[in-house]
């Protein structure tokens, strides 16, 4: 099963948001940096904006940004504004249910990835998104200008 990249790519776009103060970014030239499609931006970007992470302005002058600085929002607010999970794991086969050792392991790992997924929680709300925007600019992070 291959894993989701949204958590990466919402964080790369606002990475790129942070960059540009005072200017707003299209889902087009952030889709040209996060190698993917503009609409893949615009929904990514869209649920940031449910969770006022990004707002977004119309027009021809219009585009994306930050609501409030990088050095504010957590790692965790957007994890969780993006609603999904890290830790995948599948269930197993439906016609098992009925199987009291199939109901069991279920029982047990799900317990298991909850516990694990809430740690991880707890590590991305110490990690802001300032922090990786300044490892970035450090690496030589190309702005869009």
């Amino acid at each position: 099963m291959k894993r989701s990249s949204r958590l990466s790519i919402a964080l790369h776009a606002l990475v790129h948001l942070h960059a540009q103060p005072g200017k707003v970014l299209t889902s087009a030239a952030l889709a040209t940096c996060l190698m993917t499609n503009p609409v893949v931006v615009r929904r990514i970007l869209g649920e940031l904006r449910e969770a006022g992470i990004v707002e977004a302005s119309k027009g021809p002058n219009g585009g994306w940004a930050l609501t409030r600085p990088a050095e504010e929002i957590t790692l965790r607010q957007v994890y969780e504004a993006m609603g999904e999970r890290l830790l995948v794991r599948t269930e197993s086969d439906p016609g098992d249910v009925s199987c009291a050792i199939v109901r069991s392991v279920d029982r047990v790992m799900t317990d298991f990835l909850d516990d694990a997924e809430a740690l991880l929680a707890a590590r991305l709300a110490r990690v802001r998104l300032s922090d990786i925007a300044s490892t970035a600019m450090q690496a030589g992070f190309p702005r869009l200008d």
